[in-house]
């Protein structure tokens, strides 16, 4: 039977059919999930290491966290090339090549014999891993429309705790391998976390499709379907193309200010955790393990559930500032609680403030940038919040060095979340007033649309 090329209605609203949309997301958000599970647990499985390498390597708390945070140096530099090249020769074979490259340096921490070793390393994995996240924001830009991303970056999302949930329990458990071939478990934990990288580079080669249109996995009326969809959403909204164009929007600006205030406690808090959980239960490394996996349960549902609900009611900004507000919260009250229990499910709440976050956060700067600017925009502000992941874990190390424990440091991050709660409610202040101009006639200014319309937040119309 002869294929056909007929448009869907909700395509002008800037939806896709349930059953492309379906058959999309099936084919590439789990494995972009699995990707960034493997990503992140090279990224962060230094926090477990640190459980014994520190104590073998005579490292200090300053020592570690500033090698924890170094990654975040390269991390940042290369963030807005390696996106610029991603898009020039497409995502598959870019993410291999990163993939590859990353796991080899993962696996090369076993290597690590001194702070000059630890240090370069960790720059160098940084370097390798920037093209990644950014990467793949963009990579979703030419599949799915704004009215369907939140979902789709939430999903992809869920890889932050759930690389947390696996990789807490199998990083204790490496640990204990101690001695086995006469090598220190923190030596095997990093060889054997750092090869599924090399293995899933290989496969990226011939799974992922640059774009729709090569993807022969659709029918011909799925790929003219959502190129209509997506080129209707381009030519209905007010982009940017040039990546001048978008660093001279204040949004941009105010977006990674917003990531930054939010990713230096984030960052600090994870690759302390353990380290936090060993000191208030004082359990070995594998129950550390699993302790340390629970708040990430709580990030998981939060995660999926507040993505879902900003894509359906089209509201981002309140979806931003709500679960940022609760993690200031929640970060204040773990540093006055008591009881172990009671400040495990404090630090709970706060590691899934973040998470709820990320899906509408990241739909946002496609609805004015696209091309270069999309490209080099998204990794901009990630670049700008990822510099919280060099401050955060040195800072928290810096304090507990100075002080003897974390409470100062923890303060401080729930004043920066506070912050960042605030700059949300501004730039939704600010997008509801241009959305305001643009009903009335009159011109848009630097902020992005509204998605909700002039109706205010929440409005589905």
């Amino acid at each position: 039977m002869r294929e056909t090329a007929t448009p869907v209605s909700d395509q002008s609203e800037g939806r896709l059919s349930p059953a492309t949309m379906s058959k999309v997301s099936r084919r590439l958000v789990p494995f972009a999930f699995l990707l960034y599970v493997v990503c992140y647990i090279d990224r962060v499985n230094i926090s477990f290491a640190a459980l014994q390498m520190n104590r073998d390597l005579g490292f200090s708390a300053t020592v570690y966290g500033l090698g924890a945070g170094l990654f975040f140096v390269g991390y940042v530099l290369f963030q807005v090339p390696a996106n610029l090249i991603l898009a020039r020769i497409g995502a598959r074979r870019w993410v291999a090549a990163n993939m590859v490259v990353w796991g080899v340096l993962a696996a090369a921490m076993a290597l690590t014999n001194g702070p000059r070793v630890f240090y370069a390393l960790r720059v160098l994995l940084g370097i390798a891993e920037a093209g990644f996240f950014p990467g793949m924001l963009l990579y979703f830009t030419a599949w799915f429309p704004s009215g369907e991303r939140a979902r789709a970056v939430s999903r992809f999302m869920t890889a932050i705790p759930v690389a947390s949930i696996v990789g807490g329990p199998i990083s204790g458990a490496l640990l204990g391998l101690s001695g086995v071939g006469g090598i220190a478990g923190w030596r095997w934990l990093f060889l054997l976390e750092g090869l599924p990288a090399v293995l899933l580079g290989f496969v990226t080669l011939s799974y992922l499709d640059d774009r729709p249109a090569e993807a022969r996995w659709l029918t011909a009326a799925e790929r003219a379907e959502i190129a209509h969809a997506l080129e209707s959403e381009a030519g209905a909204e007010d982009h940017s193309a040039t990546l001048s164009q978008a660093l001279s929007k204040s949004t941009v600006w105010i977006m990674a200010l917003l990531w930054l205030l939010v990713l230096v406690p984030a960052y600090g808090v994870s690759l302390w955790l353990p380290q936090i959980v060993r000191d208030l239960f004082r359990q070995n490394d594998l129950i550390v393990g699993f302790l340390v996996a629970i708040p990430q349960v709580v990030g998981i549902a939060a995660t999926i559930g507040v993505g879902a609900s900003s894509d359906r009611t089209r509201e981002r900004y309140l979806h931003i500032a709500i679960p940022v507000f609760a993690g200031a919260a929640a970060l204040l009250a773990a540093v006055w609680l008591a009881s172990p229990v009671l400040v495990l499910v404090a630090l709970s709440v706060f590691t899934a403030a973040p998470m709820a976050m990320y899906g509408p956060f990241w739909a946002l700067p496609p609805k004015f940038l696209r091309g270069t600017a999309a490209a080099g925009g998204i990794a901009f502000i990630n670049s700008v919040g990822n510099l919280g992941g060099f401050a955060g874990p040195y800072v928290l190390g810096a304090v507990r060095d100075a002080t003897g424990s974390f409470s100062a440091a923890l303060l401080g991050g729930s004043g920066l979340m506070l912050a960042a709660g605030l700059v949300a409610l501004a730039l939704a202040v600010s997008s509801r007033r241009a959305a305001a101009r643009v009903s009335a006639g009159g011109p848009a200014t630097t902020s992005a649309p509204d998605e909700c319309g002039p109706g205010g937040f929440g409005s589905t119309s």
